[in-house]
C-alpha cells in the first residue's frame, strides 16, 4: 500500500473523531436539566427523559444502522446523522417557543437520537476496518471525541449562546434567557462541523493491509472459523453475556452523566447554603467539562490497555473498581472528593465504550462487526432509559432529603456493577466458534 494511504486512514480516524465530538455533545445534558426545570415548570424525571430518549434512540438506530452501512456506506449514513441531531435541537427550539414536552421529546429525544445511533456506529466501524493493526488503539480514539463533546457543549457552546441571549429586563429582575434561541444556535455550531467531518467517512479499499502489518497466524485461523452472517453471532451466548456487561457498566455511569451537575450542587448548598445560584450552576458546568475528559480519556486509555491484558480482563477491572467507588461515595460529603470520584466514574465509563468494538472485533471478528456492534449498542439504549429514570426517581421521591437520595442512588449503580463484574467471569476472549450455546 502507499504511503497516500496510510496518512489518509488517519485523516479517517481524525475526521470520525471530530464528528463523535459533536455528536457526543447529548452528555452535557445536565448542564440543561435545572435550567428547563426553571424555564417551563418541570419535573426532575420529565427532563431526564430526554436524554433517556436519546440514548434509547442511539442504541436502536445504531443496531439498524450496522445492517444498512455495507449498503449506503460510511459517508451518507454519517450525513444523514449529523443533520438529524441538528434537526433534533432545531426542533428542541421549537418546542421551548411551545413549552411542549412532548415534542421537545420528539425532536430531542427520537429525531436527535436517531442521527446520534446513525453518526456514533460509522466512524468507529469505518476506523477499525482501517487500523486493524490497532483495534483497541485506535476505536478507543474515535469513541474518546464522544466523551469530550460534552466539555465542548459545557465549557464553550453552552455558556457562549447562553450568555449570547441572556438579558436583564428594562425594569429589572432575574436575567431572562431566551432558550429557544440557544437551542438554535447550538444546531447550527454541531451541524456545520459535523457534516464536514461527515463528507470524509469512506471504507478502505478492497483487501488493504496496512504497511508492514500481517495477522497472526492464529488471528486468521480464528477468523476464517467465524460466520460471516451476523445471525449466530448476536443469538449466542457470549454475545448476550457481553451484552449484560456492557449495559450494567452504562447503566451506573450514566446515572452520574445526567445528574452530576445537580448532585453535586446539593453538596455545594449543604456546605455553603448562601451559595448564589450562578455559582452553584458554574460550578456544575465545570464538572462536566472535568469528567467529560475523563470520559473521553477513559474511552482511548482503557482501550489502549485492552490491546495489551485483554478486552474480558479489562472489563473486569472497570466493573470492579467501580464498586468500590460507589460504596465509598455513600459516605463522602466533600464536594471535592465527590469530583474525583465521579471523575473515576467516567474515566471506566468510557473505558467500556472504548473496550466493546474491540471486543467484538476479537470475539466475532472484523466481517460482522458493524451489525454485531450496532446490535450490542441496544444495551445503551436500555440503560439510557433505566439510568437516567433510576436517578431521577430517586430524587424527586426525597426531595427535602438529597443526601439519601444521592446515597440510595450510589448504592443502587453499585449493585447494577456488582451483576456485571459476576457476569464478566463468564466471558472469555477466544474468537467464537459459530455454535449458539457456547460462551
Amino acid at each position: 500500500m502507499t504511503e497516500k494511504k496510510t496518512v489518509n486512514r488517519w485523516l479517517v480516524a481524525i475526521m470520525g473523531t471530530v464528528l463523535q465530538i459533536c455528536l457526543g455533545t447529548i452528555y452535557a445534558w445536565s448542564f440543561f436539566q435545572n435550567p428547563l426545570m426553571s424555564f417551563a415548570g418541570w419535573t426532575n424525571q420529565q427532563v431526564a427523559w430526554i436524554l433517556s430518549l436519546a440514548i434509547c434512540f442511539l442504541g436502536l438506530s445504531a443496531a439498524v444502522g450496522g445492517t444498512l452501512l455495507p449498503k449506503f456506506g460510511p459517508r451518507k449514513l454519517a450525513i444523514t446523522g449529523i443533520l438529524l441531531y441538528a434537526l433534533g435541537w432545531v426542533i428542541g427550539g421549537v418546542a421551548l417557543t411551545m413549552k411542549s414536552l412532548p415534542l421537545l421529546y420528539v425532536g430531542m429525544g427520537a429525531i436527535g437520537g436517531i442521527g446520534l445511533g446513525l453518526g456514533y456506529v460509522t466512524p468507529v466501524a469505518t476506523a477499525a476496518k482501517w487500523f486493524p493493526d490497532k483495534k483497541g488503539f485506535i476505536t478507543g480514539m474515535v469513541v474518546m471525541g464522544f466523551g469530550l463533546g460534552a466539555l465542548l457543549m459545557s465549557k464553550v457552546i453552552a455558556p457562549a449562546f447562553v450568555n449570547a441571549f441572556t438579558a436583564t429586563p428594562a425594569a429589572g429582575g432575574d436575567p431572562v434567557t431566551t432558550w429557544p434561541s440557544v437551542f438554535y444556535f447550538i444546531a447550527l455550531a454541531l451541524g456545520i462541523p459535523g457534516l464536514i467531518a461527515a463528507s470524509i467517512m469512506q471504507n478502505p479499499p478492497a483487501g488493504f493491509v496496512p504497511p508492514g502489518w500481517k495477522p497472526s497466524v492464529a488471528e486468521t485461523a480464528a477468523n476464517a472459523s467465524i460466520p460471516v452472517q451476523p445471525k449466530p453471532c448476536v443469538l449466542s451466548k457470549r454475545f448476550a453475556l457481553m451484552w449484560v456487561i456492557f449495559f450494567c457498566n452504562i447503566t451506573a455511569g450514566i446515572m452520574f452523566i445526567g445528574f452530576q451537575s445537580p448532585l453535586l450542587q446539593d453538596l455545594l448548598k449543604l456546605e455553603d447554603p448562601g451559595m448564589a445560584p450562578a455559582a452553584l450552576a458554574a460550578a456544575g458546568a465545570t464538572l462536566i467539562g472535568i469528567s467529560s475528559l475523563f470520559n473521553g480519556i477513559g474511552r482511548f486509555f482503557w482501550g489502549g490497555i485492552s490491546d495489551k491484558i485483554g478486552r474480558t480482563q479489562t472489563f473486569r477491572l472497570l466493573l470492579g473498581t467501580q464498586i468500590l467507588v460507589f460504596v465509598g461515595l455513600v459516605f463522602i460529603k466533600s464536594p471535592i472528593l465527590f469530583s474525583v470520584f465521579v471523575c473515576y466514574i467516567l474515566l471506566c465509563y468510557g473505558g467500556g465504550f472504548g473496550t466493546a468494538p474491540s471486543f467484538v472485533m476479537t470475539v466475532f471478528g472484523s466481517k460482522v462487526m458493524a451489525v454485531v456492534y450496532g446490535c450490542l449498542l441496544t444495551a445503551w439504549s436500555m440503560a439510557g432509559i433505566v439510568g437516567p429514570q433510576v436517578a431521577a426517581r430517586i430524587k424527586d421521591s426525597f426531595p427535602t432529603d438529597p443526601m439519601r437520595a444521592a446515597s440510595t442512588t450510589f448504592l443502587v449503580g453499585a449493585a447494577f456493577l456488582a451483576v456485571g463484574f459476576l457476569v464478566s467471569l463468564f466471558v472469555s476472549n477466544k474468537p467464537f466458534a459459530g455454535t449458539c450455546r457456547k460462551a
